[in-house]
């Protein structure tokens, strides 16, 4: 299509997208949660008990899996209650989920009030997943409570760094962006981000005009390095903010980013489940929003100032798939003290995700946050990219019994809208994906295209 009409294209999936997650109930429970905010503690944990007791006797009377659950605590106490009733809940791995995920879907939500979505897939495993409206809503309320603290309203112009396959991979430019004018939304292309190519980004983050910036770290950091290179950063004060998330947001990262654009960086933590979600302050720390979950952690290491270990997390906003106590796979590591901006309840230092390096193009774009590729492969139980050269990739997979030749041919498609034609892709089946001696899993190793400085 012309660049108008992709623009046309845009702009309409950024109304039905702006539909649901702007609805009553976000703006009620925006409402709300700018109040309980400031606490105090004792409040927030009202709060918390109040969903969770809710939430667990949902599950037991409307889920297969969760029938036998015992019932909530009756302590008046809503700290004791809490940790009594968690006490009670085994822990859910997430090949307890993927066996049998329609075991956990609620009776009470029709099927036709059910969205059908799945995890970004950066363990190379994509999970089926279930939501309604409202939950968007709710995690929404939660990006949105951060953004305006920091002086971002709805409505203001942004530029935008995400994983739409917005321009075709072929475009040679020199328009790497699209527009959605119902979000007042300039939205960049990940996967065109050559040496040659970055000069036009460069121009076209100085032409739009925008308030905030938000998107994935590694993507951000690229168009940043750039705009340095270049000798052209944003006048400070132009934007009031850059809001990133979905990835491990690295300190060298965040320090060219705010060089580059004029503005302070706010990470946020939250996972595809809508289980979890953590918002960072001033000071750099990640405040657990708790009208929206609990995160309990398996300690590993622990000191008079903090306790390291696994998260463990309960969210309140999914209610057509509870998830209670689920082992997101990530590790964090939780302050014993309050945090210096005066917030109150629970913070985190640092939440450790996956880390991932770009894989290199042989026309020479670095294309980050590849997990997109398998986040429709449900007939793959595990994959993983290698690259040695920026001629070729072998991609290892462990297949799901249900694997066939349909499933080779829409991987390969995924591959290819994202990383051309040029490119040799090697499939190579495998029985288990080996980790790093850290036990952690890497979706993405390249010797060509590693995260760097």
């Amino acid at each position: 299509m012309p660049i108008p009409l992709q623009n046309a294209a845009c702009t309409w999936a950024g109304f039905r997208r702006a539909r649901m997650r702007f609805n009553p109930h976000f703006h009620a429970t925006l409402a709300e949660w700018e109040r309980s905010v400031a606490g105090p503690r004792e409040a927030l944990l009202e709060i918390q008990w109040r969903r969770l007791r809710t939430l667990v006797e949902r599950a037991r009377a409307t889920t297969d899996h969760y029938a036998d659950l015992t019932p909530p605590s009756d302590h008046t106490d809503p700290a004791r209650a809490i940790a009594e009733t968690l006490a009670r809940i085994p822990v859910l791995e997430k090949k307890t989920y993927r066996d049998r995920p329609e075991s956990f879907l609620c009776r009470d939500v029709p099927p036709r009030e059910r969205i059908r979505g799945k995890t970004s897939g950066t363990t190379g495993t994509a999970l089926p997943l279930y939501y309604t409206r409202r939950a968007v809503a709710e995690e929404f309320a939660s990006f949105w409570r951060q953004r305006r603290h920091f002086g971002v309203e709805l409505g203001d112009p942004n530029l935008t760094f995400n994983g739409q396959t917005i321009v075709p991979f072929e475009s040679e430019g020199p328009i790497f962006w699209r527009h959605n004018h119902h979000g007042h939304q300039t939205l960049f292309s990940l996967y065109h981000m050559s040496r040659k190519n970055l000069e036009s980004y460069v121009e076209g983050v100085h032409e739009h005009p925008a308030t905030w910036a938000q998107g994935y770290p590694s993507s951000i950091f690229l168009v940043a390095r750039a705009l340095l290179a270049a000798d052209r950063p944003l006048p400070p004060g132009r934007l009031r903010g850059v809001f990133t998330s979905s990835e491990s947001l690295l300190a060298f990262q965040r320090d060219t980013i705010e060089r580059a654009f004029g503005a302070p960086v706010r990470d946020r933590y939250g996972v595809s489940e809508l289980a979890v979600s953590m918002t960072e302050c001033a000071e750099r720390r990640l405040h657990v929003d708790m009208e929206f979950g609990i995160v309990e952690l398996e300690t590993e290491e622990e000191t008079d100032d903090f306790e390291r270990g696994e998260l463990l997390v309960t969210g309140f906003a999914n209610d057509a798939t509870p998830f209670l106590r689920y082992r997101v796979g990530d590790v964090g590591t939780r302050s014993k003290h309050p945090c210096p901006c005066g917030r109150p309840g629970d913070v985190f230092l640092e939440v450790d995700g996956r880390i991932e390096d770009y894989v290199s193009t042989p026309d020479g774009r670095l294309v980050g946050r590849l997990d997109h590729i398998f986040k429709e492969q449900l007939d793959v139980a595990e994959a993983q990219i290698l690259q040695d050269t920026p001629e070729a990739i072998d991609i290892l997979f462990v297949p799901h019994p249900t694997w066939d030749a349909t499933s080779e041919r829409k991987l390969l498609h995924e591959v290819r809208t994202r990383l051309g034609d040029r490119i040799e892709v090697n499939l190579r089946r495998v029985n288990e994906i080996p980790r790093e001696a850290n036990g952690k899993f890497r979706a993405v190793k390249s010797r060509v295209g590693s995260v760097k400085g």
